[in-house]
């Protein structure tokens, strides 16, 4: 099967959802209204609350929601053979992921730009905002964790790669202070600048790391774990106008036009895709990913076809950011259309590499070994890359091979490989930095609110003993994960995490419509609820029982403790969602048979 076939269909159908289905969702049940103000001004406070141009907002948003989910996930999941992960990818995401990510923008927006759980204590039950609150904190932990392992495994021992990453710190402050502070509204300026600089740190990179200061930049997996929370920390204490909204903007440019050089890569080289369409571990047994195709696969995929953290990001700093309702719709439901095309890319990059190579990437030596096969082209890719990448799990080096092997397939482009690969590792690594960065900003609102529930100060997000204290909280708590675990247990776990916030999502969104009485749409958001409820519980018990639980009573006591503790965290973040599916369910039924009145839209946005 060569790629061409298969992605001018997938863009045909993405550009026919985003023109047709989302405008039907914008004008019947959302009905965009572009005369009203959004929160942004009307609690405009010059740090969380702050007007944003459509562009400019749609680049941070893309960037936080667009982590490594839609890159790794796919590959991984190529491991069933490629044809599996392209259908729930472009199903998923036009009639799940896009339809989620948009409704949470525009009721959040409605409501003050309230949180996901806030509006599930008042509009479900107290229980179900509790619950929520509970939920959410301990998948956004997980979450981060599961984008954050596949960072760090393809920054450790590359200094070309680390300093390429380091570089686009400072830029961005400089550029956040030129585009709102120094020459405020000149975008153009500070971002043909900005672009430049970033494309000068990919090729003078190399020569950098073999420098005498290279050896600054050759971190081991643990220093950069710690860095990565430092940044974040940073990151989600100052202004969002400062690192974080200019480091978005700036890494979108280098995503969106990484994805549309990749696609026209695609159609020139016109790959053969030498992964089968389903492979023989379809049936389970897989070295990379443990268990079958059902229902690992949708867990496995997670952010490209739908993402449960889309609808923190959503509700957590876009609504505090809309300029005007009539963004909306581009930016919630065509971001993640971006995105689905993202994870497309992906996997036909992955699918592209022979299946014996693609194993030898993402398995460790021993395992490898066990699968009986031998490497084709690597040997020759690792000479041309200039790096050692057998043996790196985690789905990112193995893009990056892919991707520098179809750019260099380009007229002209054969010399380029090394760079071509590094330049892939920065495009994957700005992804994930990017959401990381967003969703501890995210996470230290939802411990604040949670929190300041008790103790009113500690809710007060100007108040920075509390904004310090809570941010710390949350990096600990991801690199915790980091730094005990591997692909294997954190990647199945963040899938189970990622896609039980999206029932919970589904599930409160569902209710929502239903008590503003438009219950003849509530099948735009029950019909997704249905599959992906089934789906991720299905997962998660076999997770536990299967892979985390053997873990915890085995016989390496030095896995008990990582053993017990997935189990423990899985098991609380499916109870929470069985209680909050439950809760949703009593309200809408109550609602549905008039033992409680219908809220008119006035009545649910004045609880903002």
């Amino acid at each position: 099967m060569r790629a061409l076939y298969i992605i001018v269909p997938i863009l045909c159908i993405l550009v026919i959802a985003y023109r047709y289905y989302s405008a039907f969702i914008a004008a019947r049940l959302w009905v965009i209204d572009e005369t009203r103000e959004t929160p942004a001004h009307t609690k405009y406070d010059g740090a969380n609350y702050f007007p944003t141009t459509r562009w400019v907002l749609f680049g941070h948003h893309f960037a936080a929601i667009a982590g490594s989910g839609p890159l790794i996930g796919p590959v991984l999941a190529a491991q069933f053979g490629y044809a599996p992960g392209l259908i729930w990818l472009v199903g998923g995401v036009c009639l799940a992921g896009a339809v989620q990510d948009s409704f949470w923008l525009w009721a959040s927006t409605r409501r003050g730009g309230r949180s996901l759980a806030d509006i599930a204590r008042s509009e479900v039950s107290p229980l179900a905002g509790i619950t929520a609150a509970i939920a959410i904190l301990l998948i956004l932990i997980i979450a981060m964790a599961g984008l954050g392992i596949a960072v760090v495994n393809a920054l450790a021992d590359s200094a070309w790669a680390t300093f390429t990453i380091f570089m686009t710190i400072p830029l961005a402050l400089v550029m956040g202070f030129y585009m709102f502070r120094w020459r405020k509204g000149h975008v153009k300026e500070a971002t043909i600048v900005g672009v430049t600089i970033m494309f000068l740190g990919v090729v003078f990179g190399k020569n950098v790391a073999e420098s005498s200061m290279g050896h600054w930049f050759v971190l081991t997996h643990h220093q950069i774990v710690i860095a990565m929370a430092v940044y974040t920390v940073a990151a989600a204490v100052l202004p969002v106008w400062m690192l974080l909204t200019p480091r978005a903007y700036l890494s979108t440019f280098m995503k969106i036009g990484t994805v549309a050089f990749l696609i026209l890569g695609v159609m020139i080289v016109n790959p053969t895709l030498q992964a089968p369409a389903f492979s023989q571990f379809v049936g389970g047994g897989g070295p990379i990913i443990p268990g079958p195709l059902f229902p690992f696969v949708f867990i496995t995929i997670a952010c490209g076809a739908i993402s449960g953290f889309h609808s923190l990001v959503s509700t957590g700093t876009t609504s505090k950011m809309i300029d005007n309702e009539r963004d909306i719709r581009p930016i919630g439901y065509g971001a993640m259309l971006v995105e689905g095309v993202v994870g497309v890319i992906a996997i036909i990059t992955a699918a592209s590499l022979n299946p014996a190579d693609y194993y030898a990437i993402n398995t460790s030596p021993a395992v490898f070994h066990n699968l009986g096969l031998s490497v084709v082209n690597l040997p020759e890719l690792q000479s041309e890359v200039g790096e050692i990448v057998a043996g790196r799990p985690g789905g990112a080096v193995s893009l990056a091979v892919g991707m520098a092997h179809i750019f260099s397939g380009l007229p002209g482009m054969r010399g380029l490989m090394a760079y071509w690969y590094h330049f892939a590792i920065l495009f994957e690594a700005v992804f994930i930095l990017t959401t990381i960065d967003s969703g501890t900003r995210i996470g230290r609102f939802l411990l604040q609110e949670f929190i300041g529930r008790a103790w009113k100060p500690f809710g007060r997000t100007d108040w920075f003993p509390g904004t310090l204290i809570s941010t710390v909280a949350i990096a600990l708590c991801w690199s915790y994960f980091i730094w005990t675990g591997n692909i294997s247990t954190i990647w199945p776990m963040f899938g189970v995490a990622n896609q039980l916030l999206a029932v919970v999502a589904l599930a409160v969104a569902t209710t929502v419509v239903i008590n503003i009485g438009r219950t003849k749409y509530m099948w735009i958001t029950f019909a997704p609820l249905c599959f992906i409820s089934t789906t991720t519980l299905t997962a998660g018990f076999m997770n536990v029982t299967d892979n985390f639980w053997p873990m915890a009573v085995g016989a390496d006591p030095a896995l008990h403790v990582q053993g017990y503790v997935n189990s423990i965290c899985t098991t609380i973040m499916m109870v929470c969602a069985v209680v909050i599916l439950a809760s949703t369910a009593m309200r809408c039924l109550k609602v549905l048979t008039g033992r409680l009145p219908v809220m008119t839209l006035a009545e649910a946005e004045a609880q903002a």
